[in-house]
């Protein structure tokens, strides 16, 4: 039997715009088969949010980046769970009653951005992973993210 997989929200966080770091607001609603309200991404097909774990900005952070979370324009970045690990079809609760439901793991990057100029490496088209809105509800920094099926 396999031990149930448990992380954190370390940072919420949104943008204006398409193509640009995004900055934490600390809390924020997910709208279900949308994303999060408020930002430039919200509504996009199967993308509709965005995770970065808290290990994966560490690896850039280690090649002597001082890089932020928002900086990889992921809307969640969590603590405690691998996610690129996991399946497509995973589901992850966080908090009280958001579903999310992994789409993607990875993206193509078709235009190399800043952090990959700066260090040669960018982790979000590896390990950054996308998610649809299964059903909806208010997320803020410090709710528990659970692991609740993982599909293989």
């Amino acid at each position: 039997m396999s031990s149930i997989k448990r992380g954190r929200v370390l940072s919420v966080n949104i943008s204006d715009k398409k193509g640009e770091k995004k900055h934490n607001v600390g809390r924020s609603i997910l709208v279900e088969q949308s994303g999060l309200s408020g930002d430039a991404h919200a509504g996009f097909q199967h993308r509709q949010v965005s995770l970065l774990a808290e290990a994966s900005v560490q690896k850039i952070r280690d090649k002597g980046l001082d890089v932020q979370f928002g900086d990889f324009a992921e809307n969640l970045t969590v603590s405690g769970i691998e996610l690129f690990t996991l399946p497509i079809g995973t589901r992850l609760k966080v908090g009280k009653e958001v579903l999310l439901e992994m789409t993607q793991i990875g993206k193509v990057c078709h235009e190399r951005c800043n952090i990959f100029h700066q260090v040669g490496d960018c982790v979000m088209p590896r390990e950054g992973v996308f998610a649809a809105v299964i059903a909806g509800g208010e997320i803020q920094v410090g709710d528990e993210v659970e692991v609740l099926k993982e599909d293989s």
